[in-house]
Parts: C-alpha cells; structure tokens; sequence
C-alpha cells in the first residue's frame, strides 16, 4: 500500500433536500465506490463529504483507517510541511470537498468570517460546532441553479414598486426611502456604496423580523400573483420559481428574503461561483462540485425548518450587491500539466484551497501532472480511467476517490473521453 496515493472511502448524508435514491449522484458514487452501499430508493443522497471534517470523515478503503489519524501519525509528509506552517494544524485537511445532489432548495444561509466564527462557536457550539469561516465554491456537475448575493439595487427598487405584497413586508416608509435614497452607480466603497448597504440592510430587517403570521398572509397573495398575473414581475423566471419553492416550503419568509431579494443563478456544466463569507445564498437544485474551507457553521435565514439566528445573520452580511454575472468564476489554463486531454483551474482569492477539473473530450490518453507541495483529493465524476505514480496504479471509476500527498507527481489515464475527475487541493 502506497502512502503517497490511496484510495478513500468518503461518507454520504441523508438529508431532507437531497435527491431520491438513484437519481441521485451521491448515491450513486457512493453505491459504486463501495460495493457494501446498498441504495435506498425511498431516501434521499444529499452530500458526500471527502476529507477530515468530524461530521464527515473519510477512510483508507483498504484498512478503515480514518484519513485525520493517518496524517496525526506523520502530517509533515501527508500536509507538507509548509502546510502546516502555514494553518497551524497537524490533524487536518484546511479544506472539505463535497459532492451534492439537490432535489429541494438548501437554506437560505451565509457563513461567518474568521473572527465572528470564533466568536459564535463560543456564544453557541451547539450551533456553531467550529470556530472557523466557511468560503466556499460551486462548480456545477449537470444544470445548477441557486441563489447568490443580492440583486442589483435598481431591481429591488423596481419589485418594491411593482409588488405591494413585497412593499407591505416592508413597509411604505423603509420601501420609500430605498427606491428615492439609493444609487444604484455607485463606485464600490465609496460613501454612496455605503449608504447603498445601509439602506438595503434595512429592508433584509424588515423582511426578516416580520411576523411569521404575517409573512404567511403576504406569501399567500405573492403566490396568486405570481400564478394569476405573472407578468407583474420584472424577471420572467420568477413566477415559476416562487411557485415551485412555495410547494416545497409554504408561506416561507424565503420567498421574499430569497426570491425578491437575491440573484436567481442557473450554471451550465463547467461553470462555477464563489461564495465568500457573509455572501447569501442558496442552492435549488442540480449536482455539484463543492469546496469549502474545514468547517460546518451556518446562519441560516429562510427555506428551512432549522434554528434561524436572525439577529446576527442581519449584523454579519456585507451587503455587497451585483449581477450574478459578478459571483461567477472564471477558469484559468493549469501549466503544471501536460499530454492527452485538458485541465482547467477554478482558484478563488483564498488560502485553503483550489480545484482543479480535467477531462478528455478531443483525445484519450495520458495527463501528467508535476508534484504539488500540498495534500489533495480528487473524485471521478465520468468515464473510466486510472490514476497512477511510481510503483502504482489504481482504477479510477465513478465515484472512486484519491488521496494524494504532497511531493507526489501522477498520472491520469483515460479509458474513454467522458473521463472526468476533480482535484481539490491546497498549496502554502
């Protein structure tokens, strides 16, 4: 057995909001990669986690071994010793890869930054249950679509206008001052741009004390307009969306601090979003690529059954508004490979992590990739293939997912051109 690449076994969740059964990308990863997963057509596959998080951890699939106790034994050459320098940990991955399958909106929700992180895992660890933040990035695996960082001022401002259910939530005087006070032109950071946010806190406020009660009565005529006179909106999507999430959560708050609030986002496969701490968001529904720094902590807001902190999610947003078009990443060209096939670079502006996909659409064949001073993990998506360095050569399936440590050079070889993989990784 080699320690420098090895397989993994990863671990699913069952949550509500997951796909059912096979459909499910989850299950079916998971079903294949470990031939004891049976699949449970009446539950639904929500995530699978891989990596050294507690509520998640991955193993050795040859020994069981939990993946944190092997690099607690020797982390200089399972993290690279920079690595850990440079976080500080000698137990643990600085970031957590996910697969989702999403068949019903997750929560609204925004994640806190270092320093509030810490702060709520003191004040409430049940809720909080780690002290660190949680950026995380998207990359859509088949049709995505979600809700990402607030709307554009202007078509706020023109829902308030066009929408008396939105206005009441509101109220006229808070409505009022939003549409004549704000400027949507305003040059990020400058005291217009401040006074933008202010305004637009204030609305998220209302909408987020209002009543349950009286959300209820206001969701209620919200949803029979958008049935009855859809073309009282300003986006032509939003009807259908705001009947469709009310099926799944009625009467919810969501649909105001989600649908009229924030940027409906659809990605094709390959594309992806950024999501920085304190950004809200939501995922609706599609199969993702998700990676995140180490941690589990959530604000929530809307769209959910769970504990809602209302008062800090209201404090700790930046009020950055925009075009989803601003949220989306783009792909860099990868240097450090070469030969058969193509790998492109998704690399968010922080420390914990970057993934990077390659597939082989033109051409089958062999992808070399030079050593990389920190640890990695990567998951086939498609195809079939192998992923090989000195002395080893393992399968590489749907589902399969590697360990790779630091300093370690690989191959991919590809048996078909749907051959597809992810490689999360980090690098000091």
């Amino acid at each position: 057995m080699s320690s420098k690449l090895f397989r993994l076994e990863a671990t699913y969740q069952n949550y509500a909001w997951g796909k059912i059964g096979s459909k499910s990308a989850v299950a079916q990863y998971a079903a294949h990669s470990n031939k004891s997963v049976k699949i449970d057509e009446s539950k639904p596959y929500a995530e699978l986690w891989m990596g050294t998080h507690s509520n998640g951890p991955s193993r050795q699939a040859e020994t069981g071994e939990l993946l944190k106790d092997m690099i607690k034994k020797d982390p200089v050459n399972m993290l690279g010793e920079k690595i850990v320098e440079k976080f500080q940990n000698k137990e643990e991955l600085p970031f957590l890869f996910k697969v989702l399958s999403i068949e019903k909106v997750l929560s609204i929700q925004a994640h806190p930054d270092k320093a509030l992180g810490k702060m709520l895992h003191e004040q409430d660890p049940k809720n909080y249950p780690d002290n660190n933040h949680k950026p995380e990035m998207a990359v859509a695996v088949t049709d995505f679509e979600g809700f990402c960082g607030f709307k554009p001022l202007n078509e706020i401002a023109d829902e308030l206008k066009r929408l008396p259910e939105f206005k009441a939530i509101v109220g006229e005087d808070v409505a009022q001052e939003f549409i004549n006070g704000i400027k949507p032109d305003a040059i990020e950071g400058s005291e217009d741009d401040k006074s933008n946010k202010k305004l637009l806190q204030k609305v998220f406020n209302k909408v987020m004390t209002a009543s349950d009660e009286f959300i209820a009565k206001e969701s209620e005529k919200l949803v029979d307009r958008a049935q009855q006179s859809p073309k009282d909106f300003n986006k032509s999507d939003l009807p259908e969306l705001i009947i469709r999430l009310n099926k799944q959560f009625p009467q919810d708050v969501g649909l105001f601090c989600g649908c009229l609030l924030l940027n409906h986002c659809r990605l094709k496969p390959g594309e992806a979003i950024f999501l920085r701490a304190k950004d809200p968001h939501a995922y609706i529904s599609g199969d993702i690529i998700e990676c995140m720094a180490a941690s589990d902590n959530v604000v929530r807001a809307g769209f959910t059954p769970k504990f809602k902190d209302v008062k800090n999610l209201v404090e700790m947003l930046t009020y950055k508004y925009g075009s989803v078009e601003d949220q989306k990443m783009q792909q860099e060209s990868f240097e450090r490979s070469s030969g058969n096939g193509e790998s492109v670079l998704y690399n968010p502006p922080i420390e914990e992590f970057a993934v990077l996909e390659t597939t082989f659409k033109q051409s089958t064949g062999v992808r070399h990739f030079k050593p990389f001073e920190g640890p990695s993990i990567l998951i086939t998506t498609k195809g079939n293939g192998f992923i090989s360095t000195e002395g080893v050569k393992l399968k590489a399936e749907p589902g399969f997912v590697f360990f790779i440590a630091p300093n370690t050079q690989v191959d991919l070889e590809s048996m078909d051109q749907d051959f597809t993989t992810y490689r999360a990784f980090v690098e000091a």
